[in-house]
């Protein structure tokens, strides 16, 4: 996989990350917009990555600390300050908010090795969980990899009737890697939009 490379989501790169998320999400209705999405970045520039290939995006990966079972609107932006609401302290959670590969690149296990890279920074930064929120039923998807859905978890109306919070430890170890990869066409948003 030499031809591929994940780095620092960086400003030059918005204009091909907001056109991944608009063909990912429009026509569902879950598209966020350019200063959505970009405040989820300023919130946390650290765990925001993208996917390099043959000099253009392949995909990207927005993640940010929230409180464990809380997770952000899609119909708003983020607060800047970065601290969990009520409580004045960073949270223990690192939530993968948006995983889009693009089209051309699905099926080739980018959006694991993209969440498994996240969840490395995530681990290495003190992070104790790592959650997303599965869409349109994509929920089967994430629990080979160690998500647990959590249905009793109310989320915003934004992210529609059929996605899920899902979360899982960060333990000292990784997670044991799928026996063989895949990647999950349009549907899991962590806010995660795979494929």
């Amino acid at each position: 996989m030499s031809e591929y490379r994940i780095r620092l989501l960086r400003e030059e790169d918005w204009d091909e990350v907001v056109a991944l998320e608009e063909r990912a999400y429009a026509a569902s209705g879950l598209s966020e917009g350019r200063e959505a999405l970009r405040s989820r970045h300023r919130a946390s520039p650290d765990t925001c990555f993208v996917l390099e290939h043959e000099g253009g995006l392949g995909g990207y990966l927005l993640a940010l600390p929230y409180p464990l079972f809380h997770c952000p609107d899609l119909s708003r932006s983020e607060d800047e300050d970065g601290t969990a609401p009520g409580t004045g302290e960073r949270p223990t959670n690192m939530h993968a908010h948006d995983l889009v590969i693009s089209e051309d690149l699905r099926g080739r296990g980018l959006s694991l090795r993209m969440l498994r890279h996240l969840e490395e920074t995530a681990r290495a930064a003190g992070y104790r969980t790592a959650s997303l929120v599965a869409v349109r039923g994509s929920h089967v998807l994430w629990t080979p990899l160690g998500y647990r859905a959590r249905p009793e978890i109310d989320l915003p109306e934004s992210y529609g009737t059929r996605a899920v919070y899902m979360a899982m430890p960060l333990d000292a170890v990784p997670a044991r890697p799928l026996p063989h990869s895949t990647d999950p066409v349009p549907g899991p948003r962590p806010r995660a939009e795979v494929g």
